[in-house]
C-alpha cells in the first residue's frame, strides 16, 4: 500500500513540475495577445468545471462535511486571487525569473502547515528550504547588472504580484489539503474549478462589464493556446492534488519547485529571455534543495 501511494505521489509530482511551466508559457502567450488576466483564469476555470462533468460518477454533491465546505470556499478565494496575480505577474515580467521566485511559496506553505496541519520539518528539511531560497537570491541578482542581489527588486511591480500569487497559493495549498483529506482529489479539483469560476464571474461582472465579450472573441481566435491552457492547469491541479494527499503541504510544495529549471529553459525557448546560464544555475540550486527534502527532511 504504501509502494503504491508512494509511486503515485511521485507520478503527481512529476506531472506538475511539467505541466506547471507549460501552463506559464501559455498564460504568458494569451497576455500578450491582449488577454485579461482576469478572464483568462476565468474561463480556464469555468472551462476545466465542465469537463468536470464527464466524470460525473466520481463527483459527489451531497454529504460532504462542513469542514471540507469552509476549506474550499477558503481555498477557492485565496486560489483566484494567487492565480490572477500570477498571470498579471508574467504579463508584465520574464518566466525565467518570476518561475525560481515562485520558491518562496514552500517557506509559506511550510510555516502555514506547521500552524494548521501541525507538519513539523526535520532539520534537513530546513536546510533544503534554505537552498531553495539562496538559488532563488542566485536569479534575482541577474536582474542588476554587476550589482548582485539588491533587496530592490522586491520593488519591481512584477515581482511584488508574484510574491502576492505565492503567499495567496501557499496558504490555498493548506485549505485545499484540509478539504481532499475528508473528500478525494478528484472532488476537491471539481470543486475547486467551480468555486473559483464562481468568484471569479462575480469579479468579472463588477469590473469587466463592457469588455468581456471582446475577451471571448480573442480566446476563441486563440483557441488552440487557451485549449493547451486548460489542459495544463487541469494536470497541475489533479497532480497537486494527488501530490497534497499523499505528503505534508511544505515537501510537497518545495517539490514542486524544481519545475524552476523549465520555467528558466521555457523562458528562454518561448520569449528569449536573457541570462540563461546565472537562471539555470540559480535554479540548480533551488533542485538541490528539493532533492535534499525529498531524500532527508
Amino acid at each position: 500500500m504504501l509502494l503504491t501511494i508512494s509511486t503515485l505521489t511521485s507520478l503527481a509530482i512529476l506531472v506538475r513540475i511539467i505541466a506547471n511551466p507549460l501552463s506559464n508559457v501559455f498564460q504568458k502567450q494569451l497576455t500578450q495577445r491582449a488577454a485579461d488576466p482576469l478572464f483568462v483564469i476565468s474561463a480556464t476555470y469555468g472551462f476545466l468545471a465542465l469537463v468536470c462533468l464527464l466524470f460525473w460518477s466520481q463527483l459527489r454533491f451531497q454529504g460532504l462535511s462542513e469542514e471540507f465546505w469552509l476549506s474550499m470556499i477558503i481555498s477557492s478565494v485565496l486560489a483566484m486571487f494567487g492565480n490572477v496575480f500570477l498571470v498579471k505577474a508574467l504579463h508584465i515580467g520574464d518566466l525565467s525569473v518570476l518561475g525560481p521566485i515562485n520558491a518562496y511559496k514552500s517557506v509559506v506553505g511550510l510555516l502555514t502547515g506547521m500552524f494548521l496541519l501541525h507538519e513539523i520539518p526535520g532539520w534537513w528539511g530546513l536546510l533544503g528550504i534554505l537552498l531553495i531560497i539562496t538559488g532563488s537570491y542566485i536569479v534575482l541578482a541577474d536582474r542588476q547588472q554587476r550589482k548582485g542581489f539588491s533587496w530592490e527588486i522586491f520593488l519591481l511591480p512584477e515581482v511584488k504580484l508574484r510574491l502576492a500569487a505565492l503567499i495567496f497559493s501557499a496558504i490555498d495549498g493548506v485549505f485545499l489539503k484540509k478539504a481532499i483529506l475528508v473528500s478525494t482529489p478528484i472532488i476537491a479539483f471539481f470543486y475547486w474549478c467551480l468555486l473559483g469560476f464562481g468568484c471569479t464571474l462575480i469579479w468579472i461582472m463588477l469590473t469587466m462589464r463592457k469588455q468581456w465579450r471582446q475577451q471571448v472573441g480573442l480566446l476563441i481566435d486563440q483557441r488552440i493556446i487557451f485549449i493547451a491552457l486548460c489542459l495544463s492547469v487541469g494536470l497541475t491541479q489533479v497532480a497537486s492534488n494527488v501530490a497534497l494527499a499523499g505528503m505534508s503541504v511544505g515537501y510537497a510544495l518545495a517539490l514542486f519547485q524544481t519545475s524552476a529549471l523549465l520555467s528558466v529553459l521555457f523562458g528562454y525557448q518561448f520569449f528569449r529571455e536573457q541570462g540563461i546560464v546565472r537562471k539555470l544555475i540559480g535554479a540548480g540550486v533551488i533542485v538541490t534543495g528539493a532533492i535534499l527534502i525529498t531524500m532527508l527532511g
